[in-house]
């Protein structure tokens, strides 16, 4: 398996799009492709396994800077979680994090993904919230010079 940086135009793009319908929009009714607004702007990374898309996640700019990000629509294909697949991708994101400088990584983590990113290094942060339905946290990570090993 690779993890490899996309853009909007390369030829997993669309495969990454219908992973992300099928793994966090349907299941809880959110219509496909509603949570592309950010993607022309965005850096992609995903997961690719005999040629297939079974990965993926995207970072959003917050700030015209760029030092400032969000983690999103982090997705694994049911038949490949809990095989390390979104640990390699968030360590390759943040390695692209550290190489553009960028010093904070923030994300909503539904409640069920919160012991994920703490074992990352990510601090929960705020009150619980309501989106899409699902109970949040806010967490973030703060970027040092180097990534921890994993």
């Amino acid at each position: 398996m690779i993890i490899q940086q996309i853009t909007p135009q390369s030829p997993f793009y669309e495969a990454e799009r219908m992973l992300r319908n099928e793994v966090l929009l349907r299941p809880i009714g959110i219509p496909d492709h509603a949570w592309e607004m950010h993607d022309h702007r965005s850096w992609h990374f995903v997961a690719i396994d005999q040629s297939q898309v079974v990965g993926c996640v995207v970072l959003v700019p917050l700030d015209e800077a760029q030092q400032k990000t969000q983690l999103i629509q982090m997705a694994v294909k049911n038949t490949y979680q809990g095989q390390g697949v979104g640990k390699k991708l968030v360590a390759v994101l943040e390695h692209f994090a550290l190489e553009k400088s960028i010093q904070l990584i923030e994300c909503h983590a539904r409640q069920e993904a919160v012991n994920f990113y703490l074992k990352l290094g990510y601090e929960v942060y705020g009150e619980p919230f309501e989106e899409v339905g699902i109970l949040h946290r806010y967490m973030r990570k703060k970027m040092n010079t180097t990534v921890e090993q994993r």
